[in-house]
């Protein structure tokens, strides 16, 4: 958790910064999403080859892969008792 200062000024957690690939001196984009704040890298993105946007999407999918992965084996796609099916034969919440 960050603390704002008398200077409206935050600090960026280092895993977050280190995920977003932001280094000091670097611009960054504040933007509202409903009630929360949005904080992304201030890129731009037309720069990038096509080769480096691939190789993004590999290492993202090869994460997600990993992650199925042990989910699987930590037996969390386990059944629920219930189906997708189910919520939409279930009817609207009153």
């Amino acid at each position: 958790m960050a603390k704002v200062t008398s200077k409206l000024q935050v600090t960026i957690p280092k895993s977050l910064a280190d995920e977003l690939r932001i280094k000091p001196g670097d611009e960054i984009e504040w933007s509202a999403a409903g009630e929360a704040i949005r904080l992304s890298p201030a890129r731009d993105h037309g720069d990038d080859s096509t080769a480096e946007r691939l190789s993004l999407f590999d290492a993202a999918t090869a994460r997600q892969r990993r992650r199925q992965k042990r989910a699987t084996k930590r037996g969390q796609q386990a059944h629920r008792g219930w189906s997708r099916e189910d919520l939409y034969r279930r009817g609207r919440s009153r």
